[in-house]
């Protein structure tokens, strides 16, 4: 059964504030947490966060955009490692233009800045956020019937799990900075605003995204992966504890290939 416009645009809008109400809900675990130095907590969110996002890049999104590839032999894997890398030169791009800090790193990336560290943090967060809203909203883009709005449900319901603690890893290094509990919940909170407003714009590009449905399935597929190669799991294993690091991103992993394959 086909569906129109509005029914896709309302996808997007549901999936994007879901994962963003996901990532509030992490935010708010500074009201209950106490103050602490020990980051362990911090990585493994980093690494678990890292396995969901890598999972969903395979399940979700690359081979969806191979069995949608419109060619033949050699030539089917065009689209698809077309979009990858211009997913990758995408958050590349973002990455050296913009001055950022990542979570648990010492010194920021990007252009020379005078801003605060926790502007810089905040920047960081929303350059990984931006190709978890725009997954899902090619997956709500391109559902053309109601058979296939179960991907973006689980796509959505993926990212929002692990957007939970990842909330947390937010805000609980501004608290531990000396930054209010209510400061550093709503700075953590409206750094997965970005997600909703990716996931609509890509939406109403739906007349684009149709027609070149495997590039762009990949394209945000190579913008969450680099995220996770470049950023995630590296800070999830650079404290020493690497084997706890590992654990967390399989966990990750393991738990949204069985989301996707189990109820896709």
């Amino acid at each position: 059964m086909t569906v129109d416009f509005s029914y896709t645009f309302k996808l997007a809008c549901y999936s994007g504030l879901f994962i963003f109400l996901c990532t509030t809900i992490g935010s708010a675990f500074v009201f209950i947490l106490l103050k602490h130095k020990d980051r362990i907590y911090t990585q493994l969110s980093l690494g678990f966060s890292a396995g969901i996002m890598l999972a969903a890049s395979i399940f979700s999104l690359i081979l969806p955009a191979i069995e949608s590839s419109p060619y033949d032999g050699s030539y089917k894997m065009v689209p698809v490692i077309g979009g990858l890398v211009l997913g990758i030169l995408f958050l590349i791009a973002i990455d050296k233009s913009l001055p950022h800090l990542h979570v648990l790193a010492k010194s920021p990336e990007g252009p020379k800045s005078s801003l605060s560290k926790h502007t810089l943090l905040f920047l960081a967060i929303t350059i990984h956020n931006i190709p978890e809203g725009m997954a899902v909203g090619v997956s709500a883009a391109t559902a053309m019937d109601f058979t296939l709005t179960s991907s973006t449900v689980i796509l959505a319901l993926g990212i929002g799990i692990q957007n939970i603690p990842e909330g947390a890893a937010v805000s609980m290094p501004y608290f531990a900075d000396g930054m209010s509990r209510l400061k550093s919940f709503l700075l953590g909170s409206l750094s997965g605003a970005v997600e909703p407003i990716a996931a609509i714009l890509v939406v109403l590009l739906a007349d684009l995204v149709a027609p070149l449905l495997p590039w762009f399935l990949s394209f945000a597929a190579g913008a969450m992966m680099y995220v996770v190669i470049e950023e995630l799991i590296p800070q999830s294993h650079n404290l020493g504890n690497s084997d706890k690091g590992t654990i967390a991103v399989l966990i990750g992993f393991i738990l949204m290939m069985f989301l996707d394959v189990s109820l896709g």
